[in-house]
């Protein structure tokens, strides 16, 4: 293992040289900047070289090549295991057991960061476990507007003709495929989901990855012909890879999930999570019956009043989106929730949102049910204050390490939070059937939770959680259900339990803070402390507001995950 304080250079997966400082200078450091196992690292670093080297990992993780191919074959990804085992060996070279709990914090999350990169290089392994990643790489090209000029132009046919390379590297690189990956890329190439991945609007939704080249190819065919000879190459290439994978797919046995052991490593060590995997399904189930008890609850209270209808037009949809924007913006100033900056979007059009109005032959997805009938559940957990109002505000933050520092936990746990809390402080109370819709959603988060617990404990398998799923939750359709396991299997492991367990956790914070503070205590400045601290695992948030270093003492005595036994 490379070991020491030397500098090191952006280095790519394609493969840029390391500067690596001389083993014997690196075994003196080592020597001298042991972690103390009672308590945060005693070396000489100050807190200013850790920034510093924080920047340089930042930079590390971040830099891809110029033309966006990045090179996953067996050497480019050892490099980067080399490369990332010699910033691992500086952690210990910073004297963190001095700082205040403020910079430990800081500390806290980069060394989470550190553990992800290990993580994804050496358990999740997609680039060899998942053709979907490489579907995911390219289908973005088959978005672009045409036409195209100058470097734009250049960029992009430089990338076209690099797919079919691209994609027999990639089946080299597959060599321990899991069998649900495979089935979720095989649906992929050939199938639309009526979901959307940021993809732009059709009134016929593309076949999946093919059916998007073929989309590309057509336009190109009116607006840009030059690129219609590399845009046939890539589309032959992609079906070159469509047939290996249906004539290997026999072999494809390997199991999605990380296991147990190593699901548990992460919840602790990159989740930063105060909770084995065990608790947090207690934790979800218990929230999935208790929104089925309130759902059930508020069904009969609502009983002999009329059934929230869906929008029968843009137009209404529309006017019902303004309508939802204005009453939570005036809410949150009115009812002292949260400080709206000036520097805030002033409509929903400038701020965005998630659902278009859409006809569908079949109806409208699960998303759209909730989104087309009231918009402000999703409005509230996606776009005013949740999601985009929350990204307005993190971009604003300058710290040089809480600035690039995301955790979901933090993120999703607050859209989620935003939804009951916005029940509990009376923002329905003249709108009965929408708070059947927060329970519904409530209901799902949770469901999505065990789900996630148990694909990535190799428990269930997609289809198994697609029923669950179904099973609990009111509209839900396959399509939906399908995407939401794939996101939640093939992500880092636990995205789809932050939901639930994250919105969990900044409860507890504001019950950690108001018994703290008591009559002093304020939840619009509570809030605002949320949005101005950096989205950091929410055990970082509770240690950094409150100085309660319950959850975080434990994490001093890091485990690697070189220690780990995998299941």
């Amino acid at each position: 293992m490379l070991k020491g304080t030397g500098l090191f250079a952006a280095l790519l997966l394609a493969g840029c040289a390391a500067l690596a400082p001389s083993a014997a200078v690196a075994t003196e450091a080592n020597a001298q900047t042991a972690p103390d196992p009672a308590g945060p690292p005693r070396g000489p670093g100050s807190y200013e070289d850790f920034v510093a080297f924080f920047t340089e990992f930042h930079e590390w993780r971040s830099s891809r090549p110029a033309d966006g191919v990045v090179d996953y074959s067996p050497a480019a990804v050892d490099r980067r295991r080399e490369q990332l085992r010699a910033f691992q060996a500086r952690l210990p070279a910073f004297s963190v057991a001095t700082w205040d709990r403020h910079k430990q914090v800081d500390y806290l999350a980069v060394r989470a960061q550190l553990d992800l990169e290990d993580f994804t290089l050496n358990v999740t392994k997609p680039w060899a476990r998942d053709p979907g990643m490489y579907i995911d790489e390219i289908q973005r090209l088959a978005y672009t507007e045409l036409p195209l000029q100058g470097d734009e132009l250049a960029t992009f046919r430089t990338r076209l003709s690099r797919i079919p390379a691209y994609l027999a590297q990639a089946r080299v690189n597959l060599d321990s495929v899991a069998g649900d990956y495979a089935d979720l890329a095989l649906h992929n190439l050939s199938n639309g989901d009526g979901v959307g991945h940021g993809m732009p609007y059709r009134a016929v939704e593309p076949e999946g990855l093919i059916g998007w080249f073929a989309d590309l190819r057509e336009r190109a065919e009116r607006q840009q012909p030059e690129l219609v000879a590399d845009i046939r190459a890539a589309e032959e290439a992609i079906e070159q890879y469509r047939q290996w994978l249906v004539a290997n797919r026999p072999r494809m046995t390997g199991q999605a999930g990380v296991g147990r052991a190593a699901y548990d490593w992460f919840v602790t060590n990159v989740r930063l999570m105060p909770y084995t995997s065990d608790e947090i399904v207690v934790l979800a189930q218990r929230e999935l019956e208790r929104h089925w008890a309130f759902y059930t609850a508020e069904r009969h209270r609502n009983r002999n009043l009329p059934e929230l209808e869906l929008a029968r037009s843009e137009e209404e949809y529309e006017a019902q989106l303004a309508g939802t924007d204005a009453m939570i913006r005036r809410w949150l100033v009115e009812e002292e929730i949260l400080s709206v900056p000036d520097y805030m979007p002033k409509t929903y059009q400038e701020m965005g949102y998630n659902a278009p109005w859409i006809v569908r032959p079949d109806g409208p997805m699960f998303w759209e049910q909730v989104q087309f009938r009231d918009a402000s559940p999703d409005h509230l957990h996606a776009t005013f204050p949740g999601h985009r109002f929350d990204g307005h505000a993190a971009r604003r933050i300058q710290h040089p390490i809480r600035a690039h520092v995301q955790d979901s936990g933090r993120t999703e746990g607050w859209g989620f939070y935003l939804e009951e809390m916005a029940l509990q402080l009376g923002l329905f109370d003249e709108r009965p059937r929408t708070r059947e819709l927060i329970y519904i959603f409530g209901l799902f988060r949770a469901a999505r939770t065990i789900g996630d617990v148990k694909m990535q404990r190799n428990e269930m398998n997609v289809e198994q959680v697609m029923n669950f799923w179904k099973e609990w939750t009111p509209y839900l359709d396959d399509n939906v259900a399908r995407v939401d396991a794939a996101i939640y299997l093939r992500r880092p492991p636990g995205y789809g339990m932050t939901y639930t367990i994250g919105m969990m956790q900044l409860q507890r914070l504001l019950v950690d803070r108001r018994r703290q503070l008591g009559d002093d205590f304020s939840l619009r400045d509570f809030h605002d402390y949320l949005m101005s601290a950096g989205r950091l695992p929410v055990s970082l948030l509770r240690y950094d507001l409150t100085g309660h270093d319950d959850e975080v003492a434990r994490l001093w005595d890091h485990r690697p995950l070189t220690q780990l036994e995998l299941d």
